[in-house]
């Protein structure tokens, strides 16, 4: 499935939209930092979004130790940031 990346217009706009994701400086990819109470809620929570994903053709970057849960997003096949993205994070940020 190949996405189209967001325009600079798009990309200023998800600091209003998704104001807990980071942005990256390159402004190709938004980031957010989680901390659960223990590793199995850290766990449930990324095997929720993965089944999200994986049904969106959407994979996110991610890294995990312990209750902490790192997690980037990027459409590599638009070169950078896509509507894709932004549903996944909304998805994300509804989860909690």
């Amino acid at each position: 499935m190949t996405s189209d990346a967001l325009d600079e217009r798009a990309i200023d706009d998800l600091a209003r939209q998704l104001p807990a994701w980071r942005l990256d400086d390159d402004r190709k990819g938004i980031r957010r930092e989680f901390k659960f109470d223990d590793f199995n809620a850290a766990f449930g929570f990324m095997a929720r979004i993965a089944l999200a994903a994986e049904a969106m053709g959407h994979h996110p970057e991610w890294f995990n130790v312990y209750n902490k849960v790192d997690i980037r997003l990027s459409s590599h096949d638009a070169g950078g940031l896509s509507e894709r993205d932004v549903k996944l994070a909304s998805f994300i940020d509804d989860l909690l």
